[in-house]
């Protein structure tokens, strides 16, 4: 088949089809950052503009495992042999095959000679799968040119094994900064142990996020919440304050897009106690609807609490602090619950806690083009101009969903 090129940006938000317009390419490698994985091609480290226009087709193949995948990275895969793709794959599923062993597969005896353009580097080891390097070397793979350096202690090392074994071997390509924008939860986790933390705000031109506290306002189109409920589908929980969960009754589940593989939990953090036994999200059952979890203080109201456990909800008291419960212990519960990822959702108090505290390591930002004017409800608490915005950077180009921008930006280094 002939092949088409990728569009220029990138996008580690979504899936995108790999047909497109012509790639950028930028004028040099990016350069490795201390500590990490030397090149297995110390004396031919630089990969093309070529290179780099059928890697960015791999990784947006990779996209298409988004809520399917995880806690496995995305990871996408191209056999090039002459100019042209002879095969092509990406990681579909949690514990099934991995992209480069798709690929291989559509590409039968034309892999031999070809070159593979992987965004995560091939890994070495036997896990739910054969390694992928040993099936690269067994179809006769030239050269294999990766994004992002694996850092895993058992599976990472791919590209220097492949190089031993007489395999041309070119990466990593991407900076690591490039190679967490994509794979996030993965890259955080195995740095930390702990959850990766996105924030959503749906707010308007003046940067307001309701026409007041406590007053249900719809900020964002129809497009805009289906690329919400997408979003969800990745994240292992989605978590909104009290205040949200009274004002708006939110069912916090995954409706106008594809599920994902494991619905998300749906958490409150609510110190009093106070949400409705009938609340829409203890309401909503079937197997769309992850579990509820309602963290509370530890002095809440006693009669509260059991009514809530008997209308379904998990329970679980955590420390109280000045701005409403101690957020390192709720990570640390959602860790225990085997959640990676979190996306929060609001209110502002909330969202204010993440920020301050600098514990959300991603900011989705949905612009709609209205104002609702003083008084409305802002998205940043009074005391925002104290946070530190410096380390703030695009992960994203923004992007439009009907009338309403999305803007995403990753927040530290991890």
């Amino acid at each position: 088949m002939t092949a088409s090129r990728p569009p220029a940006s990138s996008d580690p938000r979504r899936p995108v089809s790999p047909a497109g317009g012509p790639a950028a390419s930028p004028d040099a490698d990016p350069p490795v950052s201390p500590g990490a994985r030397p090149r297995p091609d110390a004396e031919d480290a630089a990969a093309s503009p070529e290179d780099r226009t059928w890697l960015e087709r791999a990784r947006r193949l990779g996209r298409a495992g988004w809520g399917q995948v995880q806690p496995n990275p995305m990871v996408g895969c191209v056999l090039v042999k002459d100019g042209r793709v002879v095969g092509e794959g990406h990681h579909a599923r949690y514990g099934g095959p991995h992209a480069e062993v798709l690929a291989l597969e559509t590409a039968g005896e034309a892999a031999r000679g070809a070159t593979a353009y992987v965004s995560l580097e091939p890994c070495a080891h036997h896990g739910k799968t054969p390694p992928c390097t040993r099936a690269l070397l067994q179809a006769g793979v030239r050269r294999v040119v990766y994004g992002a350096a694996d850092p895993g202690a058992e599976s990472g090392g791919g590209g220097a094994a492949l190089a031993a074994a007489g395999v041309d071997v070119v990466g990593p390509v991407w900076s690591e900064e490039e190679a967490r924008a994509e794979n996030p939860e993965f890259f955080h986790r195995l740095r930390h142990g702990t959850p990766w933390v996105a924030l959503k705000l749906a707010m308007t031109l003046d940067a307001r996020i309701s026409a007041g506290p406590g007053l249900r306002t719809r900020i964002t189109g129809p497009e805009a919440e289906r690329e919400v409920h997408r979003l969800r589908s990745g994240f292992g929980a989605v978590v909104v304050g009290s205040g949200t969960a009274r004002a708006d009754d939110p069912r916090l589940t995954v409706r106008e897009a594809p599920p994902g593989r494991v619905p998300p939990r749906r958490m409150v953090l609510d110190p009093e106690a106070l949400l409705a036994p009938d609340a829409a999200l203890l309401r909503e059952g079937g197997a769309h609807a992850g579990p509820v979890d309602v963290f509370v203080a530890p002095d809440a109201d006693g009669a509260r609490v059991r009514r809530l456990r008997d209308a379904g909800a998990q329970v679980h008291p955590v420390p109280r602090s000045p701005e409403g419960l101690e957020l390192g212990v709720v990570l640390e519960t959602c860790s225990a619950l085997g959640v990676g990822s979190l996306l929060c959702e609001g209110g502002q108090a909330l969202a204010a806690s993440f920020l301050r505290e600098r514990r959300a390591h991603r900011l989705y930002l949905f612009v709609a083009p209205r104002t609702l004017g003083g008084e409305g409800l802002p998205a940043f608490t009074t005391d925002a101009g104290a946070l530190d915005w410096r380390a703030a950077r695009p992960a994203a180009p923004p992007e439009l969903f009907g009338p309403d921008a999305l803007l995403v930006y990753d927040l530290d280094g991890d």
